[in-house]
């Protein structure tokens, strides 16, 4: 049940998005798509769960005067591979997301998932702690990429799903439309959560 709650935290309780509101520059540049969402979702997931592991298994040898400069080396290596990986595998999609990839070093989910919680809890715990935030993540960048491609384009992963007469309203497209559609997303969240904690 412990491991559950270490997982299932970070989809709905704290979310990093929509409830701790952090990674809020990745969320809003680049979820003009919701295939974009996705990969950076993805990615941030492979590094979390990978940094939150060896920052667990390393935090008996790691003193603590200097374990923040370890993290962001631990951090970057994993930083690394991922974006090499997608350069690699995924080059369309690596071309998209640009230097947002390499910016995940400085994402502070990561550095504050290391520093609040693997560096003090268990190896198994960590990484489901991780994996969770990662899913919440994910989740979060996935549906505001795809109500902001739906409202700009009528479609969502590239499906068109509102047709041919549909008039795009581009502005979602831009800054003030990442805005607004997470104010919107925020307050529907924070709605929703409001009356289950009255429960």
């Amino acid at each position: 049940m412990s491991l559950w709650r270490e997982f299932n935290k970070g989809i709905v309780a704290q979310n990093p998005v929509f409830r701790l509101v952090l990674g809020m520059c990745p969320t809003l540049a680049i979820t003009t798509l919701a295939i974009n969402g996705l990969g950076m979702g993805l990615a941030t997931t492979a590094v979390l769960v990978c940094s939150n592991t060896a920052v667990s298994c390393l935090r008996k040898l790691i003193p603590s005067r200097i374990r923040i400069p370890v993290f962001i080396v631990v951090i970057a290596a994993f930083v690394t591979m991922v974006d090499l990986i997608m350069a690699g595998f995924f080059y369309q999609l690596h071309k998209v997301l640009g230097l947002f990839i390499p910016l995940i070093v400085v994402n502070c989910i990561i550095m504050g998932r290391a520093e609040a919680f693997a560096f003090k809890n268990t190896v198994l715990n960590s990484l489901l702690d991780g994996l969770g935030m990662g899913c919440g993540f994910t989740i979060s960048l996935v549906i505001l990429g795809s109500v902001r491609e739906l409202i700009s384009q009528g479609s969502i992963f590239g499906l068109d799903l509102l047709g041919p007469g549909y008039q795009p309203f581009l502005v979602m497209l831009l800054p003030p439309g990442a805005f607004i559609t997470l104010g919107l997303l925020l307050a529907g969240m924070n709605k929703l959560t409001g009356k289950r904690e009255a429960c």
